[in-house]
């Protein structure tokens, strides 16, 4: 027979406050073979853990039942501690009655406390059925891949190439910087955000132990964690970049020229382009889309341009020096073989049409992340304030918070940055340019981080006009031209209105496009905002529901900076703790096909959420086979299967009916 011990603990007032702990404690020794029932104050703490061990050692019990917090949490201690004391972990059961009693019914102290008890005895009944279970260890790839190469992505790399490891870097564009490089100046330092990032971007594409591979994309992904086998999709560049030096002849010969994206549009690029003038690596694109060679005909059926290639003989003008145009460059596909997986792919800025009360269809209605572009020396006016409608300088700007954030129509969560970077353009503004008049729209303001209040008394002390107050209602164009601003000023209690040259508004940030399909290529799950979610808030903030997927940055949720790169070096860390040891562990507490009793029915195929069953051949019969790596122990496989084949190892059949009949037992 069993020799079950219970083990209740008070969580100080957490669960003592609402349950009676002596009443609990009286009915848990009533309970068929409970050998002993203790109760501590702190049961996860180093005494509470020694009354167990001991216990275990003296051999009075040989199961054992923690009545405490969740075991998302606290279950693998109390599982370190059984092991320790030489109990099979697997023999530990949590009855939590912290977040499924006492605090869900503090209001109420004899309900709570009869609830404890059957959570009590549903736990021992359960445990009573344990068998012995035990971890098996896998082979672990010794590198690890970075989807991403802004900020967070090229500090997640560094740090983990810096530990010896070897990282595959994976960035979307032609070149890493991601959004931070758009920016002018960073708060509340206010350094040149190219100068403090380029140095960066420089160390990521020469280290020896990170390969670069840019203008590509995640394809398809294969494996579990320690085993990874993804493929990357490489663009079409239609350049060698194996010749290409960079020098942009090409860019200057083009005729085509498109909207420049990097630019928001608000000036031009070629069809052939660099993306930037600090780009890593500095190389050239053809963007197919819009070049002329893929376009269009002479009368001859031959392409109608060939600039960038062969120039312009009879002005004697040379095409690529280089040689480097490959006009028949095609896609290619790579595999690579991982450890683990860091997913970096930060944000977007919503864009400003879907907010028709502030007139986004006037040019110099503009959004933040555009006025970041108008600021830059490398922007399209190349530093100079100018209005986008007519070139001149405004003498009125009226900045707009809030814009899809905080707003029950787009977005519920604050975004974190805006109320920041709408002071620094006010900062920047007025030390450049002092007779310009400011009006910062708040809902109300938030700047809780290092000297960030300090930043926002002096950029008020400029003369910036900060209007407290409920969301702005209106953006008018009026017949001048001149942009009629209406909203409310809390401090005054009154309407206000104001006429503005230029309107910048604060949108929101939003995942990037293709992150859920992102995530779901990583099996790693989004919230109900679009971002991709952690396991835990508080205690694994890096971690995915996928083991060995991790994040860092934008991707998980709006960050400034500092807070991107803290994140990222976190990921690094915990990727490099998983795959340095060369060897993964996994739990015994899986799903396991018997394929004696399969009937080949493949109804758990498509169920499984993390895509690790199959039905492969045994016997001349295809049979599910579930990979033990894959299987993350959610058991929806065993609840449907007709045959009752697969069996859930902790959470049998019989352990399950064993818990309801001791919940309904009167």
């Amino acid at each position: 027979m069993a020799k079950i011990g219970v083990y209740v603990c008070h969580c100080g007032e957490n669960i003592a406050g609402a349950v009676n702990i002596e009443e609990v404690v009286k009915y848990a020794e009533t309970l068929p073979d409970v050998a002993v029932v203790r109760n501590y104050l702190f049961m996860c703490s180093d005494p509470g853990q020694e009354i167990i061990k001991k216990d275990i050692k003296d051999g009075v019990v040989d199961r054992v039942v923690v009545a405490a917090c969740t075991p998302r949490t606290h279950e693998p201690i109390f599982r370190d501690a059984v092991e320790s004391a030489g109990l099979n972990r697997y023999f530990l059961e949590m009855a939590n009655i912290r977040d499924q009693d006492s605090w869900a019914h503090w209001h109420d102290k004899t309900g709570a406390t009869e609830k404890a008890k059957r959570l009590i005895r549903s736990a021992v009944a359960k445990v009573k059925l344990a068998e012995p279970l035990y971890d098996r260890y896998g082979d672990m790839e010794k590198s690890v891949m970075v989807v991403g190469g802004g900020v967070a992505g090229m500090f997640a790399a560094l740090d983990l190439a810096n530990m010896g490891l070897k990282v595959y870097l994976v960035e979307r564009q032609p070149s890493i910087g991601g959004q931070m490089i758009k920016l002018d100046k960073t708060f509340p330092t206010m350094d040149c955000s190219a100068c403090i990032l380029t140095p960066k971007m420089v160390e990521v594409a020469q280290h020896p132990n990170i390969e670069l591979i840019t203008y590509a994309e995640v394809d398809a992904v294969k494996g579990y964690v320690g085993n990874f086998d993804i493929t990357v999709k490489k663009k079409a560049r239609y350049i060698d970049w194996d010749k290409c030096t960079g020098c942009g002849v090409c860019t200057q010969l083009c005729p085509s020229r498109v909207p420049n994206e990097y630019n928001f549009g608000m000036n031009q690029r070629r069809a052939a382009y660099i993306e930037f003038p600090q780009a890593v690596p500095k190389k050239a694109v053809i963007d197919r889309a819009n070049c002329l060679y893929f376009k269009s005909m002479d009368k001859t059926g031959k392409p109608a341009c060939q600039i960038c290639e062969k120039g312009i003989p009879p002005k004697g003008i040379q095409g690529c020096p280089a040689g480097a145009i490959k006009f028949d460059d095609k896609d290619e596909y790579v595999n690579l073989k991982v450890g683990a997986v860091i997913l970096a792919t930060g944000y977007k800025v919503m864009e400003k049409t879907h907010f028709k009360e502030y007139s986004p269809h006037s040019p110099d209605v503009v959004t933040a992340m555009e006025f970041e572009r108008i600021l830059s020396a490398t922007g399209p006016t190349e530093g100079e304030l100018k209005r986008p409608s007519d070139g001149t300088k405004p003498k009125t700007i009226a900045f707009i918070s809030c814009v899809g954030s905080r707003d029950e129509r787009y977005h519920t969560y604050c975004s974190k940055v805006c109320c920041m970077y709408m002071l620094k353009h006010a900062r920047i503004l007025k030390e450049k340019y002092p007779d310009i008049k400011l009006y910062l729209f708040f809902i109300d303001v938030r700047t809780a981080g290092k000297d960030f209040e300090e930043f926002y008394v002096y950029t008020k002390e400029l003369g910036v006009k900060v209007i407290r107050g409920g969301r702005v209602s209106a953006v008018d164009v009026k017949p001048n031209g001149k942009l009629r601003v209406r909203g409310f000023d809390v401090d005054l209690c009154s309407p206000v209105e104001l006429e503005a040259d230029m309107v910048v508004l604060a949108t929101a940030i939003e995942p990037p496009a293709g992150t859920e399909e992102l995530g779901r290529l990583f099996a790693a799950t989004c919230g109900r905002e679009g971002f991709l979610r952690e396991v835990h808030t508080k205690l694994y903030p890096v971690e995915t529901a996928a083991k060995g997927v991790f994040l860092a940055g934008c991707v998980q949720g709006p960050k400034d900076i500092p807070e991107s790169i803290a994140q990222a070096r976190a990921a690094s860390s915990a990727a490099a703790a998983l795959v340095i040891p060369g060897k993964i562990k996994f739990e015994a507490i899986i799903s396991e096909v018997d394929r004696e009793k399969c009937s080949s029915c493949g109804v758990c195929v498509p169920l499984c959420p993390y895509g690790a069953i199959k039905l492969e051949e045994y016997k001349g019969k295809e049979k599910a086979y579930i990979e033990p790596a894959l299987c993350a122990g959610c058991g929806v496989c065993a609840s449907a299967c007709p045959s009752r084949a697969i069996t859930f190892h902790g959470f049998t059949t019989e352990q399950i009916l064993a818990q309801i009949d001791a919940l309904a037992e009167a």
